[in-house]
C-alpha cells in the first residue's frame, strides 16, 4: 500500500470519528490509530514478511449487533447505513483509545486485538475496559436514537486470551495483518453466547483480570470443537475505574427460536391432571419457553410438559413450569413459561440443545 493510500485510509477514519464525536483524534491518538491499523510501528502491509507469522499471546474482542438483520429489513438503506456508521465509528474510537488494533469489520460486527502487533502486560485488562466502555456507549447511542426516532441497537461481546498466529497474510494484490488460530475461533464462539448488553470473557481472560473486573458466577457451556465444557464469566463492572455495564437484557440465558410440538398437563394443587393438551414451543432458553398453547390456561398456573430434543439425541420429559404471561395474537394463545422443576439430565439436555442451535450446527 503506497503512502498516499495509507493517508487516505487514515483521513477517512478521522472523518468517521469526527462525525460521530464532533472532534477528530489528536496527534497521539492518530499515531495509535496508525499502529492499530497495522500500517505503522514497523509493520507494513506490503512488507516482505508477507506470509510469515509469529506465535504470540493476544486478547481477542468480538462485538456483534443483535437483531440488525430485522433493522435492515424494516428501515430504508440510508437510515441503515447512517445507524451502522454511527455504531462502527463510536466502537472504533473506543477501541483505539484503549490501544486496541482494529482487525476487521464483518458486516455489523467488529474484531479488535489487544497484544498485536504490540504486546503489553495489561492487554486483557484494556480489552475488558474497552468492552465495558463499548456497552456504555451503546446505551448513550440508544438514548440519542430514541430522541431521533431511529432504531435501537443492542450488542453482545465475547473476549478470549490465548496464543495465536499473527502476521501479514495475502499477496501483492491484497494483504492484511491478522491473527488466526483456535483461540480466535473460541472468542467468536463466546460472542455467540452473549446476550444484549452483555460482556462474556473466557477463563483465561478472567485470570488476567482477577481483582480488576467484577464478574457474576461462572457458567459452563459446550462449544463446538471442544470435548470439555468451556467456563465463561460475565463482566459486571470495573470498580477501580468506576465503570458499570448498563445491561439491556433481562433474560437469564441465551434463547433460540424453535418449533417443537409438545403435550402438557395442568397441575392443580400438586396433582397432575390426566387431560393432555398440545402446544408448540417457539422460543427456548435454559429457564423457560415461549409457546403457543390451547386456550384455557390461567396466568400463574402450573403445567407439566416434555420436549423432544432429538437434534442432540435426547429429550426433556419431566419439566414443570409456571405460566408467567399470556396474550392473544391473531387468534393464537401465546404463553411465557418459567421452569419450576427440572431434573439434572433434562437441564443438561436443554442446555446442550440451546448451545447447539446458537452455534448453527451440531456440536462435535
Amino acid at each position: 500500500m503506497n503512502d498516499a493510500l495509507k493517508e487516505d485510509v487514515l483521513q477517512r477514519i478521522q472523518k468517521l470519528i469526527g462525525a460521530e464525536t464532533g472532534v477528530e483524534l489528536g496527534r497521539d491518538a492518530a499515531t495509535r490509530l496508525h499502529a492499530a491499523l497495522a500500517i505503522g510501528s514497523g509493520i507494513s502491509i506490503d512488507s516482505p514478511a508477507t506470509g510469515e507469522a509469529t506465535s504470540s499471546e493476544v486478547t481477542v474482542l468480538l462485538a456483534d449487533l443483535r437483531g440488525f438483520t430485522s433493522i435492515s429489513e424494516a428501515y430504508p438503506a440510508r437510515t441503515v447505513l447512517e445507524v451502522l456508521n454511527r455504531y462502527l465509528g463510536r466502537m472504533c474510537e473506543i477501541a483505539v483509545r484503549n490501544g486496541g488494533t482494529i482487525d476487521k469489520f464483518m458486516g455489523d460486527s467488529v474484531m479488535v486485538l489487544f497484544g498485536a502487533p504490540q504486546r503489553a502486560e495489561d492487554d486483557a485488562r484494556r480489552a475488558v475496559t474497552c468492552a465495558v466502555q463499548m456497552q456504555m456507549a451503546m446505551h448513550d447511542i440508544n438514548r440519542d436514537h430514541a430522541s431521533r426516532k431511529l432504531p435501537e441497537l443492542y450488542m453482545g461481546i465475547g473476549i478470549n486470551t490465548g496464543r495465536v498466529m499473527a502476521g501479514v497474510l495475502g499477496s501483492a494484490l491484497h494483504s492484511e495483518y491478522t491473527v488466526i488460530g483456535d483461540e480466535v475461533n473460541l472468542a467468536s464462539r463466546i460472542e455467540t453466547f452473549s446476550l444484549r448488553g452483555q460482556v462474556l470473557i473466557s477463563d483465561s481472560t478472567f485470570e488476567r483480570c482477577r481483582g480488576f473486573a467484577a464478574t457474576a458466577a461462572p457458567m459452563d457451556v459446550r462449544v463446538k470443537g471442544k470435548s470439555l465444557p468451556v467456563r465463561l464469566h460475565e463482566v459486571l463492572s470495573i470498580p477501580s475505574l468506576d465503570l458499570r455495564l448498563p445491561r439491556q437484557e433481562i433474560r437469564k440465558s441465551p434463547r433460540v427460536e424453535v418449533k417443537i410440538p409438545f403435550t402438557y398437563q395442568n397441575v392443580v394443587e400438586k396433582i397432575v391432571m390426566p387431560r393432555r393438551c398440545t402446544g408448540v414451543a417457539l422460543d427456548l432458553g435454559y429457564n423457560g419457553i415461549y409457546a403457543e398453547v390451547e386456550p384455557g390456561l390461567d396466568a400463574h398456573s402450573d403445567i407439566r410438559l416434555g420436549l423432544d430434543l432429538s437434534l442432540i439425541g435426547g429429550s426433556a420429559n419431566d419439566l414443570y413450569a409456571k405460566i408467567v404471561g399470556l396474550r392473544a395474537k391473531n387468534g393464537r394463545c401465546l404463553a411465557s413459561m418459567e421452569f419450576t422443576s427440572v431434573s439434572v439430565p433434562s437441564d443438561l439436555a436443554i442446555r446442550q440443545f440451546v448451545q447447539t442451535l446458537i452455534q448453527g450446527s451440531p456440536l462435535k
